[in-house]
């Protein structure tokens, strides 16, 4: 069974972390609705969904990716690279213990799940302001037993994170946008290109056949179609007011 975790969105969602200020403003209703038509589409494409309930200390929680990151039956609790962001691993820990073995990160490593790319074997991880050397240590430690390579990739300045420019789809290829990052770090990974003004729309979740994607990016689209996924967009304006995406609303294992 594939599952996906996600979040309710709280109401201090309006002030979650952004590189500026968003104009206009968050719309918290807005949010909480394209939230609900993006869980829609994880359960139409074959997850079952999970949602944790609002916690309003946490204005950051629906971008519950960067709380774990998950190889076969084993999850590691990050530590959020922003300091603020750091409760919300409790209650993903707790719902995670459910169903998998969870093992902790410590100070002063810092982790964010989306800076993770796993494909195959490999974990492909960000090295930026929110993920670092030490966290990127023990997150090779932590998988080495179950045969995981980690492969640090340094991010260009301005790129928040690794999946801000790809993102998986399963069985050897994942979506690169043209001119983020040098495709040899991808070694013979097979790419489907997001044209360089869709860079947005690189980060997708891929589930079986089936890609969920951001609105509003046709040439995507129709790579994905010419590669033989089945794309379905969602609406994601005010997720991206905070620098979100889609990958960052869900921990699909």
């Amino acid at each position: 069974m594939i599952r996906a975790l996600t979040r309710h969105i709280p109401a201090s969602f309006a002030h979650a972390l952004s590189a500026a200020p968003p104009d206009p403003p968050i719309d918290v209703a807005l949010a909480r609705q394209q939230h609900r038509m993006y869980c829609t589409a994880l359960a139409e494409c074959g997850a079952a969904v999970t949602t944790l309930p609002v916690d309003e200390r946490c204005p950051d929680s629906v971008f519950v990716e960067d709380t774990a990151v998950v190889v076969d039956r084993q999850a590691l609790i990050t530590r959020p690279g922003a300091p603020s962001r750091q409760l919300e691993t409790e209650a993903v820990a707790v719902e995670l213990a459910a169903w998998l073995e969870v093992l902790p990160m410590s100070e002063p490593g810092t982790l964010d799940g989306g800076d993770c790319m796993r494909v195959g074997r490999t974990i492909y991880v960000g090295r930026s302001a929110r993920t670092n050397a030490v966290g990127i240590a023990q997150l090779a430690q932590a998988f080495a037993p179950r045969g995981i390579e980690v492969v640090p990739v340094e991010l260009p300045a301005g790129v928040l994170h690794l999946k801000c420019v790809c993102s998986p789809l399963g069985g050897g290829r994942i979506l690169l946008a043209e001119g983020s990052l040098d495709r040899r770090v991808f070694r013979d990974l097979e790419i489907v290109w997001v044209p360089a003004d869709e860079t947005y729309a690189a980060n997708a979740v891929a589930i079986g056949t089936h890609v969920i994607i951001a609105e509003g990016f046709p040439r995507t689209h129709a790579a994905l179609v010419a590669a033989r996924f089945e794309p379905r967009a969602v609406p994601c304006s005010e997720v991206r007011k905070a620098d979100g995406s889609l990958t960052c609303q869900s921990i699909v294992f």
